[in-house]
């Protein structure tokens, strides 16, 4: 089974996701098929690498556990929509960082991790951009990380009590990250993008 196979008009569910057999990674938003970019360059995994590696750091004996793609992350509309047939948003973050062990099963996490992070490829699009950042709002993921590496640019979006997003100032190489969702954690951007060209 190929993605051309599929019916892109039509709205699928988690259900539908898991009988697929299609090798190419695919996410859900709001049932309709997402196509991902293809395999990601190397200054994209390098990224991911150095920040799942501060995180693993960070977290080793604590409850929160971060985790890189590919990771299915299933979004309910509401808390009661926990069967596969009700959920119609599953992403694949490039990482996640979970508090709650509850929200964690042998199939990856249900409900809104706490961090989310996307790092940009020149494949994303701008309608792709707004649409993640739209559901990880409305999910109430505590911070929605965004990296661009063309631009060695850093956005930290914060959820605020009305759950809305606010971004932080853009944080550049010369910054580092702070998060209360991580006391302690300190993120130097310029040892994040180093060698990134």
């Amino acid at each position: 089974m190929a993605v051309i196979d599929l019916d892109l008009s039509k709205k699928y569910t988690y259900a539908d996701y898991l009988r697929w057999t299609i090798q190419e990674r695919l996410e859900l938003i709001r049932g309709k098929v997402f196509k991902m970019s293809p395999a990601p360059n190397r200054y994209h995994q390098g990224l991911v690498h150095r920040l799942d590696g501060e995180l693993y750091v960070y977290l080793k004996g604590k409850t929160c556990q971060a985790f890189p793609a590919p990771f299915d992350v299933r979004l309910p509309r509401k808390p009661k929509d926990t069967g596969d047939q009700d959920i119609i948003t599953v992403v694949q973050p490039d990482i996640c960082v979970v508090c709650d062990p509850e929200k964690l099963d042998t199939r990856g996490c249900i409900g809104a991790p706490d961090i989310v992070v996307e790092i940009l490829s020149p494949g994303n699009n701008e309608n792709e951009v707004k649409i993640k950042y739209d559901i990880y709002e409305e999910s109430g993921v505590k911070e929605y990380w965004m990296v661009s590496p063309q631009d060695k640019i850093f956005w930290q979006y914060v959820l605020n009590n009305e759950g809305h997003f606010f971004a932080t100032k853009p944080l550049t190489v010369s910054d580092a990250l702070i998060t209360p969702i991580l006391p302690g954690f300190k993120l130097n951007m310029e040892e994040l993008f180093q060698g990134i060209t």
